[in-house]
């Protein structure tokens, strides 16, 4: 799994329906086009959500971001949020073939 999908899947618990369109199944809507790096909207999502889960956002300018202890730099905010919660959900003892 790419970094997109980690972040659709473990944080915000969508389901892929197409290869470009997600299904978020608890407001039952669909999302098209889920780029959360070029994207600030998306990448508001990823915030809200951890925020929801108990995380705190903080950011340090506008290139750096951290989710409670857990901080990630990018080229924009959207890449640095992007970057944090990747952090979060990635789970490198589970090989890509199993999921």
């Amino acid at each position: 799994m790419n970094k997109i999908e980690i972040i659709a899947r473990r944080i915000l618990g969508w389901k892929l329906n197409t290869w470009d369109k997600w299904y978020d199944y608890e407001n039952g809507i669909f999302i098209q086009g889920f780029q959360p790096e070029q994207n600030l909207d998306h990448a508001m999502l990823i915030v809200k959500r951890l925020e929801d889960l108990g995380f705190t956002y903080t950011t340090k300018g506008v290139s750096e971001v951290c989710f409670n202890e857990v901080c990630a730099t990018g080229d924009t905010l959207a890449q640095a949020i992007t970057n944090a919660a990747y952090s979060l959900a990635d789970n490198s003892t589970i090989a890509d073939e199993w999921l």
